[in-house]
């Protein structure tokens, strides 16, 4: 035989009591066994019962209503389930029978204005009451049987507790005859003696249908719930939790214990003692596997089974220096706590004695502080020990695996992964048995905390890099898309989902934790409300969102002033936008600094050759143990396009014109032509290269005179065919010479200039097309045969391309 129990949501409403009716009934799914059904209150009913009672002594009239309340809950239920006339008019009248006692009761408390213990424990017991015989007599063939009868207790240590040996015996006096079906009301219990209601707390339904499975050697307990069984973490704060198949006594215990309410930990004891399986089934779901509880578990290779947390958490710290090497500190602690009614669910020492921290929930908080001073005044008074500080605010997770103490290295990988996240542990505990390490965080980094701590141990399907993207241009439009078409095949072959979380333009922006729809994100852009630079980052930061990259793809210096604050807080910054790495030397240096020391990453490889791998290749030749010793580079995409273009019947002036035609230049090309673009790159490479430079420090050598800058644009192009002529001549003589021009950076040995220049056919840079980018680099390893990276180095594809690598270099971290 086999025992289940169904909770109050699953006798709750009509959807889920015809659930229940039905895998009761199916005899393929109970095997052919029989079964002894356990079953709660209607959902709800027991805190009804309970807020009833306390209108009643307080003479509140309204405890009527509240009372009619539950009477047409419990009528409604049985006039939509019960068909059979005959049988329906015999429940409702054994259910109004009920419903007299325990309106008298409720009468009874209001005319005195008492409410005894005795009394509570009588009218809770009226929910079970009431449930088991309205889901017997739905139940074809089922025989109730009443709990007060054999499930009984005695009143020891101010509460009301099992006697475990009486019970087991008129548990199995009493089904020593098995019906093939049995109904049993769950929670209730009488004392010993005196025959007097009473009940087994908490979560007592599950106590009773364990206490019986246990006493009659049950084949298995079924806990019939509202989930699928155990989950890896609570799903409502992480969506890719998923079921756990399998799990110990000991996993489940600790997982209950810290917030995991799918069963009530007491729950366990009786069976695991007697080696009976628990599964843990959903009654909305029952065709699901559900998780299994027993005390093997085969081929297990998992170190870490859930991750569980307990929110609203106080942590009160003893400490003084007459606590070191003082006997019976810690005894007065847990005496005086105890002694008032206050539970300890996590204590932290260090191994100096000086201090103990302890873990209580947020409510007890105050009476905690309270009865300790009181415990330790004389102490306090003295000065040999400090009064309590109490930190608020903080929330609980624990970590749960029974293989944990097998494989090593779990707790640096879950502290390691935290402080990358810029989460601080407040105080953490592990016991010797390894099977659970607890710690404590502030309350507003939960999620974070337990997202992070997920996607880690891969108890996620899917690693997730969650992404803010800045700007969406040509570049930003261009990523944006490209994430879109290959997110699928990201998941599919790497494991990886890339989330975009926030999207913002110059004037509005649109967040979604879950994962923006980047088929119309315009759409969604263009109705979402104005935004600006200090909403953007206020609203980025808010999200405290685990794994997280900012993306900017603007060419905006308030943009760019906020990476300080997002690497600070732990937020990997990936920039297309140069300000940042050309700007001050100082904000630069903070910039990779900060990146360095909270773990994070600040990449900006598009910011010279587009997608070329130029910045990534000088670092790794840095990082290797090489020294860069010089960089020649043409660096302008528009600028090799202007020059390649220029022939005896396209004159110079025609070529700028076409530049900005085909959208190689900036909408003024006089920003192209200043060569300023350059210096900024030769700045960045300068500074990856290890070298100290402002952009000031840069020579600049121009091919077009200072007043070409004067005036408006219209000016410029009215003065820019006035040079055609000079450079005409020029390119006659060298066309002649076999030479051409490239407008080119040079760093050698920290000094740097960019000028034009005439080169030659067996130079690297001759024959340079369109607009590509080229480099050489000159160093220790690579001094005779220098370097070359060459390739396109402008245009969106490509740029968005080399942000698209930049970010999935953090994923591959």
């Amino acid at each position: 035989m086999k025992v289940l129990k169904f909770g109050g949501t699953s006798v709750g409403s009509v959807e889920s009591i015809l659930s229940l009716k039905k895998i009761v009934e199916n005899r393929e799914f109970r095997n052919g066994e029989s079964v002894i059904v356990v079953v709660s209150a209607l959902g709800g009913i027991t805190d009804k019962l309970i807020a009833t009672s306390k209108l009643a002594v307080k003479g509140d009239d309204s405890y009527l209503q509240e009372f009619d309340a539950m009477v047409k809950r419990h009528h409604d239920m049985i006039d939509t389930i019960i068909t059979n006339a005959k049988a329906h008019d015999e429940l409702k009248e054994k259910i109004d029978n009920l419903l007299d006692e325990l309106k008298s009761i409720y009468y009874g408390v209001y005319l005195i204005r008492d409410l005894s213990p005795k009394t509570m424990a009588a009218i809770v017991s009226y929910g079970e009451r009431l449930s088991s015989h309205i889901v017997a007599t739905l139940i074809d063939g089922a025989v109730w049987f009443d709990s007060r009868e054999f499930i009984k207790t005695e009143f020891k240590h101010q509460k009301h507790i099992l006697d475990s040996e009486l019970t087991n015996r008129l548990v199995r006096e009493a089904f020593a005859e098995l019906p093939e079906i049995s109904l049993v009301p769950g929670f209730i219990s009488t004392d010993k003696y005196s025959g007097e209601i009473t009940n087994l707390g908490r979560g007592g339904s599950d106590y009773t249908a364990s206490i019986i499975a246990a006493a009659l050697d049950a084949t298995q307990l079924e806990i019939w719930t509202d989930v699928d069984g155990f989950m890896t973490a609570d799903p409502r704060v992480i969506h890719s939790a998923y079921t756990i198949n399998e799990l110990s006594y000991v996993e489940a215990m600790e997982l209950c214990n810290f917030g995991a309410k799918v069963i009530y930990p007491p729950t366990i004891y009786p069976v695991c003692i007697k080696n009976i399986p628990i599964l843990v089934k959903n009654t909305f779901n029952p065709d699901n596997p559900g998780s299994v509880i027993k005390g093997k578990i085969d081929n297990d290779s998992k170190p870490i089974k859930g991750i569980s947390s307990i929110n609203g958490t106080t942590l009160i710290t003893v400490t003084g220096l007459s606590m070191v090497g003082v006997i019976g500190v810690n005894r007065r602690i847990f005496t005086a706590l105890a002694d008032n009614g206050i539970s300890v669910f996590m204590v932290s020492q260090a191994s100096s004695e000086n201090s103990t921290s302890i873990g209580v929930r947020d409510e007890d908080a105050n009476d905690a502080v309270r009865v300790l001073n009181h415990e330790f005044a004389k102490e306090i008074e003295t000065g040999a020990m400090y009064p309590m500080h109490a930190e608020s605010g903080l929330a609980t997770i624990a970590i749960v695996g029974e293989n944990m103490k097998h494989t090593p290295g779990i707790a640096g990988k879950l502290f390691g992964t935290l402080g990358r996240s810029g989460i601080s542990v407040i105080a953490c505990a592990q016991g010797a048995s390894e099977t659970n390490i607890s710690f404590v965080v502030e309350a507003n980094l939960l999620r974070k905390s337990l997202n992070v701590l997920h996607d880690s141990f891969f108890l996620s399907e899917y690693k997730v890099l969650n992404l803010f993207i800045c700007g969406v241009g040509t570049v930003g439009g261009n990523l944006i898309a490209q994430i879109n078409s290959q997110y699928k095949e990201l998941m599919e072959t790497q494991r990886l989902k890339l989330n975009v979380v926030g999207i913002a333009s110059s004037h509005n922006a649109i967040f979604n934790r879950e994962g923006l729809d980047l088929c119309n994100y315009r759409d969604e852009l263009a109705k979402s409300a104005p935004s600006d630079i200090r909403s953007l980052c206020d609203e980025v930061l808010g999200m405290n969102i685990f794994n997280s990259v900012f993306v900017d793809c603007t060419a905006s210096g308030e943009v760019a002033s906020l990476y300080q604050t997002f690497l600070e807080n732990n937020i990997s910054v990936v920039a297309a936008n140069k300000v940042a790495a050309s700007g001050n030397f100082e904000s630069y240096a903070k910039l990779k600094e900060t990146a360095l020391r909270k773990g994070v990453k600040f990449l900006f490889e598009t910011n010279v050759g587009a997608g070329l791998p130029i910045i990534g290749t000088i670092n790794d030749l840095r990082n290797s143990g090489d020294k860069i010793l010089k960089i020649e580079a043409v660096l302008s995409g528009t600028l090799n396009f202007i020059f390649n273009e220029i022939a005896a019947d396209v004159p110079f002036s025609e070529t700028v014109k076409r530049a900005k035609q085909q959208g190689y230049s900036e909408p003024d090309p006089r920003i192209d032509l200043s060569g300023k673009d350059v210096v900024r790159k030769l700045v960045i490479l300068t500074r990856e290269a290890g070298y100290r430079i402002e952009q000031e420090d840069v020579q600049k050598n121009l091919f077009i005179p200072n007043s070409m800058f004067e005036g408006s644009q219209d000016d410029f192009w009215q003065k820019l065919p006035s040079l055609d002529t000079e450079f005409e001549t020029q390119r006659q003589r060298m066309e002649k010479e076999n030479k051409r021009w490239r407008f080119v950076a040079k760093m050698d040995h920290g000094k740097a200039d960019v000028s034009l220049q005439e080169v030659s056919q067996n130079h690297p840079f001759y024959g340079l097309e369109g607009s590509n980018n080229i480099v050489l680099l000159t160093t220790e390893r690579y001094r005779e045969y220098p370097m070359l990276i060459q390739g396109y180095g402008a245009g969106a594809g490509v740029t968005a391309a080399g942000v698209f690598a930049n970010i999935m270099s953090i994923a591959n971290i």
